[in-house]
């Protein structure tokens, strides 16, 4: 059947019914517009505190607090020397040079600008010239055993 101007029909189910809150009380949902009788909520204007629950104690005040954060925390991300040989045996660092940018580039750092520490965990056979900020005292022996180098570089 052709479409005429008089029997044109909508698509079927492209058209919803929308609640239409405040509209008077044919609407069926008149006089307190679906907000309930009296309170904060039920007037204009009602917005709560982030946390506020009605007058009850707050969880985050229930709660014990304990321990205290250091601000001037330095968050290292630990490198053992047996990932650094690793990588080299599978050929990643060609030139024996490993840098925070090429670790990073390797994707054995999670962020640009993380603070490396090179660890002790592991054997180290290859000799490698590491720059990081920061080195234990074991690795250090390893890598200098080894015949590499560490150079420590400020953050």
């Amino acid at each position: 059947m052709a479409n005429h101007l008089g029997n044109l029909r909508y698509a079927e189910g492209s058209r919803k019914k929308k609640k239409r809150i405040g509209r008077g009380q044919g609407s069926g949902r008149g006089g307190t517009s679906t907000r309930g009788h009296k309170g904060a909520q039920s007037r204009s204007g009602y917005k709560s505190k982030p946390g506020f629950e009605g007058g009850q104690m707050p969880l985050q005040r229930r709660l014990p607090k304990f321990g205290f954060t250091n601000i001037n925390r330095k968050d290292y991300q630990g490198i053992n020397v047996s990932r650094i040989e690793e990588l080299i045996e599978k050929g990643a660092v060609t030139d024996g040079v490993i840098t925070p940018e090429i670790l990073y580039n390797l994707g054995v750092v999670s962020k640009r600008r993380s603070l490396v520490k090179i660890l002790g965990g592991g054997e180290l056979k290859s000799k490698v010239d590491i720059t990081a900020h920061g080195c234990s005292a074991t690795a250090k022996e390893k890598i200098e055993a080894a015949g590499g180098t560490v150079t420590l570089v400020t953050a």
